[in-house]
Order: structure tokens, then sequence, then C-alpha cells
């Protein structure tokens, strides 16, 4: 139990690198289910662009909606805007900095999926197979029969075995050139996201107020601070149960663990008002104070509580940021 507590806490502390992993495994996810679903295309001339398009949409979708289900930072944002009324002002740069950040991170399965769906091309061959333009393929020694009947025979290109018009239109010149456009839209849609991930994270890196080092050794304090927060406040809720236990018992059964412990945190504050919790919860941006960095709402919170400027305190830590 104590091994995958430890490995909870190793996730949560180092949020940013799991979220970043798990991306990829949702990537790779999608990039798999593609390739083990069995895609068949109804090769019906009403049907094969909905179903086409949908097979290629539809699940990207749903990769896009499970991306933004699963980042823990949703809740925060939604709780950071939901907030109560009070004194801390709302930033919507920061807001809009989270949603983009998490929307960077939901688009990646879907955009796999897409990517992987053009390269095989099975998506694009079944609902182009009606709209695209495949005269150039058609039989010019037989007269051509009519739409209704040319229409059905086009829907069926996709479908080797029910395929019944070899003697008006190549099928396989036509398939290989649907296949042939697919994979050129794949490729295309990679470059263009292999350019935008490029010129993103060099707009990241001249936007940063920090140095490479720094914002190490700021990614390192998170996570330190986050796992020795944890580790404090679940000793520190033991403690104020265990006393409260004790109020009401007169006594309490605490273990060898429990009882050094309690005897270890003597001093520690009984109980912390919901307007100190309200201060260090929420989104964070870097700043400085007089040169000084602050890499968290707790560092920013303790940095000004040991100037003891109640004034600096209601002004600074009633920002979002």
């Amino acid at each position: 139990m104590d091994k995958f507590r430890m490995m909870f806490q190793f996730l949560q502390a180092n949020q940013e690198s799991f979220m970043n992993g798990f991306c990829g495994i949702m990537a790779l996810a999608s990039a798999q289910l593609y390739s083990s679903f069995k895609f068949t295309c109804p090769c019906l001339p009403e049907y094969n662009l909905a179903y086409g398009i949908g097979i290629l949409l539809v699940p990207a979708l749903w990769f896009f909606i499970l991306g933004f289900v699963l980042n823990n930072n949703i809740s925060m944002v939604t709780e950071e805007w939901m907030r109560p009324p009070g004194a801390r002002r709302k930033e919507p740069r920061v807001l809009r900095y989270m949603l983009s950040s998490m929307t960077q991170r939901a688009l990646i399965a879907p955009s796999v999926w897409i990517a992987v769906g053009l390269m095989h091309g099975e998506t694009l061959l079944c609902a182009c197979s009606t709209v695209a333009d495949l005269r150039r393929f058609y039989n010019r020694s037989h007269a051509a029969p009519p739409e209704r009947e040319l229409a059905r025979l086009l829907a069926r290109i996709p479908c080797e075995n029910v395929f019944d018009g070899h003697m008006l239109i190549s099928r396989e010149a036509a398939s290989r050139y649907i296949r042939g456009m697919s994979q050129l839209l794949g490729w295309l849609m990679i470059a263009v996201i292999s350019l935008g991930v490029f010129l993103m994270l060099c707009l990241k890196r001249c936007c940063s107020p920090l140095g490479y080092q720094q914002e190490a050794y700021w990614s390192s304090y998170r996570a330190n601070e986050h796992v020795f927060f944890q580790r404090t406040a679940d000793a520190h809720a033991k403690i104020h149960a265990a006393e409260t236990v004790k109020s009401f018992f007169g006594f309490v059964a605490l273990d060898k663990e429990e009882k050094e412990l309690l005897a270890g945190c003597q001093g520690g504050k009984n109980v912390i008002p919901s307007k100190e919790w309200n201060r260090i919860t929420g989104v964070y941006l870097y700043r400085e104070n007089k040169g000084a960095p602050l890499y968290s709402r707790l560092n920013k919170w303790s940095n000004y509580t040991k100037d003891d400027d109640h004034e600096a305190i209601e002004k600074e830590m009633d920002m979002l940021c």
C-alpha cells in the first residue's frame, strides 16, 4: 500500500511530465485502436460520405473530450472560475493560458487518429468514392451508364468483393488515386502539426522570463513542495482528527507511530482558516517580489507572511496568479 501511495504522490508531484506521458500513451492507443479496427464501408451512395467522414472525426472528437476529462487541470480551472464571490480577482489571461495548454494536450490523440486514418486511406476512399472526379479512369469504349447506376458503381469501389463495374471503370486505378490523395493529406497534416509544435515551443521559450536552468529548478521545486505539502497535510489531518476524538471521548487510541507523530508535531496550528486555504489554492504563473522569485502560491504566501505586510498580503494573495 505504501508503494502505491508513493507512486500516486510521485505522479501528482510530476503532473506535467505525467500528463505529457499520458498524452503520448493516448496517441499510441488511438493508433493501435485504428489498426485493430475492422473498417467496413457500407458501399452505398447514400451512406459512404457520412460513414467515412464520421469514422474519421467522431472517434477523434471522443479522444479530444477524453483528453479534457482526464486532465486534472480542468477541475482546477473550473473551480477557480466558479469560486464564490470574494476579494480575489479573476484574470482571464491566466485562464486562457491554462485552457490553451489543456487544449494542446487534448489535441494530440485526435490528431494521431486522423493522421493514421489518412495514411491508411480506407476512410477517405469510402468517403470520396462517390464525390471525387474519377472520369479519367472510365473505359471510353463503353457508354456511360445512367447517373443512378454510375453512383451505385462508384460507391462499390471500396468493396472489392461486390464491385461489378470492371468493364466501365478501373477500380484499382481509382482506389490508388484516392489513397494517394489521402496519404498526401496525411503527410501535410503531420507537417503542419510538426511546424506548429516547433513554433509554439520557440514562442514559449522566447516569452519565458526564466532561463532553462531556472525553469528546471522551478519544476523541481513544485514537485518537492507538493510532496512535502501532502505529507504534512496528512499528518496535520491525523493530529486534528485525534484531538477532535479526544475532546469527545476524553482519550484517543493511538499506536506507537501515531504517538510519536503527535509528540513530534506539538506547536503546530490547530485550525487553518478557510481564507488561508483559499489564498494558496488555484492556478499560478511565475511572479517575483522585489527580485525574489515566487515559485508557487504557497511560496508567495510564505514570502509575504514573513514580511508581516498585511496590506500586501491582502492585495497580492487575492490575485489569481
